[in-house]
């Protein structure tokens, strides 16, 4: 068994277009990226799961620097399907800033918040992935 520091359960039992539950009884409406439904769609929540991740993951590097920049990640979450046809798989890409500090500086800081964030460990490897360091704006 692990050490858990927070552990969560979601159901769900209706598929793209009905509710997800969260065990605290909160529930979400989901929905189909293709059609024009309330919800939330699987793109949706997997780009403010990684935003909200990586961009965590950078403020805990900076407060460990004792800098007190502010920073944004914006996700682009693609639904795209395979060349061949047989299937599909999400493009993705965040966009990276902080205020105050030179790209070059933001790329080092952007590649070890990646390394470290658990979503991105998640993402691991994957081939279909871009990160790019941006101008920090408001």
């Amino acid at each position: 068994m692990t050490n858990s520091l927070y552990h969560t359960e979601i159901i769900n039992a209706e598929g793209l277009n009905g509710l997800a539950t969260v065990s605290n009884g909160t529930s979400l409406r989901t929905s189909d990226p293709l059609k024009d439904l309330p919800g939330f769609n699987p793109e949706q929540l997997f780009g403010l799961s990684w935003s909200t991740c990586l961009n965590a993951t950078i403020e805990a590097l900076l407060k460990a620097r004792g800098a007190k920049a502010r920073s944004k990640v914006e996700a682009h979450v693609d639904f795209c399907r395979e060349v061949d046809g047989k299937g599909y798989y999400f493009d993705l890409k965040a966009f990276i800033s902080v205020e105050g500090m030179t790209l070059a500086d933001a790329e080092k800081l952007a590649q070890s918040a990646h390394k470290r964030c658990p979503v991105s460990k998640i993402i691991g490897d994957y081939n279909h992935i871009t990160l790019e360091v941006v101008p920090y704006t408001e």
